[in-house]
């Protein structure tokens, strides 16, 4: 029996518990409730891995660069690119969110959730001062992620920086980035039973008002990506690399496949080399580099769903966000899809760091986790898009691509 259930993919396995705990909870009503203990559960494991997940993945993330020098004419570019990207992303996200209000409406009033986090009502000046983690031990007790980010941060530039000294460190670290991911994968196994629960409890307690709002935000998480995907990385490798865009998504179609059916960056990653060097003609050296980077630091899907995310749950229950909580969510959401590890289900972890600051209930979780396997999937199409797109476009900026190589294979 353990072997039948490992043997179907965890996706299949989510998407089965999600349609049972529909139709479950459906029939059961709001006596579903009682098992909603499996899901509460499961989300307290998510919460678990917040803090370990991004210390480990940034500071692995940052020494990956090799050389600071590499963040000259190669790095520089990409990382740039990265940030940019990204914010445009997490506003995209903030804007359909705003204007299309998938979370309007619901009554929540069957919803026990739990302490709502108090509201960032700070300065802007206590704000920038709060960045800086004057006790990184207690940032990490308090789940104070934004210092933490800048301590990560400054850890992996420190490694960078002693160079030979430094690698036994980076080693630590890299080591503990793949133990956390081994770990995130134990968590995501538990995905069905708390999806199955979690969803029972929905639909048994909200009907179908919860399912319709739900429906809205998987709609509004595709409508982004695929914008983020059609308009803004084909503005890149038309406007700046200056290379036909068909071309160029023909060259990536199976990453983007792979992407889909795995909802990994991190499995799609060898995928994406090929694609990127035999396909679109980038050197090895370049898209070796800016791949592998991309993969651990450039989400846009994830930054856009955490954006979107957010003012979903505020919406649902009733948390008003002022600009301010705008730009932390921004920032917030920027960093958290840096420090998201590459694996199916890390958009998961990374909201618990955004709805804290801003003072939305983090039970808004358990309402997206049985839909989040869907919107992952086409969030990863994203995310590998993003680097194979940057990568191209830095190396076309840097004279590193065969621009015939690149069309030529496309008529093979």
């Amino acid at each position: 029996m353990t072997r039948f259930w490992f043997a179907i993919p965890l996706w299949q396995r989510v998407i089965g518990a999600l349609g049972l705990g529909i139709l479950v909870g459906l029939f059961w009503g709001p006596g579903a409730e009682s098992i909603k203990i499996i899901g509460d559960v499961f989300i307290a494991f998510i919460k678990m891995l917040v803090v370990p997940l991004i210390f480990f993945s940034l500071v692995s993330g940052v020494a990956a660069i090799g050389d600071l020098k590499k963040l000259g004419a190669v790095g520089g570019r990409a990382i740039l690119l990265f940030i940019v990207t990204g914010q445009i992303a997490v506003w995209l996200g903030l804007f359909l969110g705003t204007v299309l209000a998938p979370g309007s409406g619901l009554d929540t009033g069957s919803i026990e959730a739990g302490p709502i986090p108090v509201p960032n009502e700070t300065t802007w000046r206590e704000m920038l001062l709060g960045v800086v983690p004057q006790s990184p031990v207690q940032v990490m007790a308090d789940v104070n992620v934004l210092p933490l980010i800048v301590f990560a941060m400054l850890i992996g530039i420190g490694i960078l920086m002693a160079d030979k000294e430094g690698e036994p460190v980076a080693k630590i670290f890299d080591s503990g980035s793949i133990v956390m991911q081994k770990v995130t994968a134990i968590v995501m196994e538990l995905t069905p039973f708390g999806v199955f629960a979690l969803m029972a409890w929905v639909a048994g307690t909200q009907g179908t008002d919860a399912l319709l709002a739900l429906a809205k935000l998987v709609g509004l998480n595709y409508l982004g990506c695929l914008i983020i995907i059609v308009v803004m990385y084909s503005a890149l490798i038309k406007f700046i690399a200056k290379l036909p865009v068909i071309d160029f998504f023909r060259g990536i179609v199976d990453a983007m496949a792979v992407a889909y059916s795995t909802a990994s960056s991190n499995a799609t990653l060898p995928v994406t080399l090929r694609c990127t060097q035999r396909n679109l003609g980038v050197s090895p050296s370049v898209s070796s580099f800016i791949v592998s980077l991309g993969a651990t630091v450039n989400m846009n899907g994830t930054a856009m769903y955490l954006g979107l995310a957010t003012l979903f749950g505020a919406q649902v229950f009733g948390v008003n966000l002022d600009w301010a909580d705008y730009f932390l969510i921004s920032i917030l959401a920027t960093a958290g899809a840096i420090g998201a590890a590459g694996i199916p289900g890390a958009g998961l972890i990374m909201m618990a760091l955004v709805f804290g600051a801003v003072g939305v209930p983090l039970e808004t979780i358990a309402l997206v986790a049985g839909v989040d396997r869907i919107m992952d999937m086409m969030r990863t199409v994203t995310n590998v898009s993003g680097d194979a797109a940057i990568t191209t476009t830095v190396a076309s900026m840097t004279g590193e691509i065969d621009r015939a190589e690149m069309i030529s294979a496309d008529d093979v």
